[in-house]
């Protein structure tokens, strides 16, 4: 193998190591709303430990473009109303699905 094609061989390696990293994932259209989906993912769990009627540890958030679902469990249906009104008023968020389990 001459150095020509080693070089390329060794670029294309490189490529499909690194640009995987860059892609769009999870229905994004672009960086930006990814990075703003991230945001507001946090936003909403920083919410949540700061209020004490919701317990941050066991709810979970995911955002897809400005839609905000919670998932997990409540101790009761006003924690469970809790979240989704906290989620709600997080700037960027679009809407809520609460998928919340209240248990027993």
């Amino acid at each position: 193998m001459n150095a020509r094609n080693l070089l390329a061989a060794s670029a294309a390696a490189v490529a499909l190591v690194v640009l995987p990293g860059c892609a769009i994932s999870r229905g994004q259209s672009s960086v930006g709303e990814y990075i703003d989906d991230t945001a507001i993912t946090t936003a909403v769990k920083a919410k949540f430990v700061e209020d004490k009627s919701v317990d941050a540890s066991a709810i979970s958030v995911e955002t897809l473009n400005g839609t905000v679902m919670l998932s997990g469990f409540a101790k009761n249906v006003a924690e469970k109303s809790s979240a989704e009104s906290i989620a709600r008023g997080v700037k960027g968020v679009k809407s809520v699905t609460n998928r919340i389990l209240v248990r027993g």
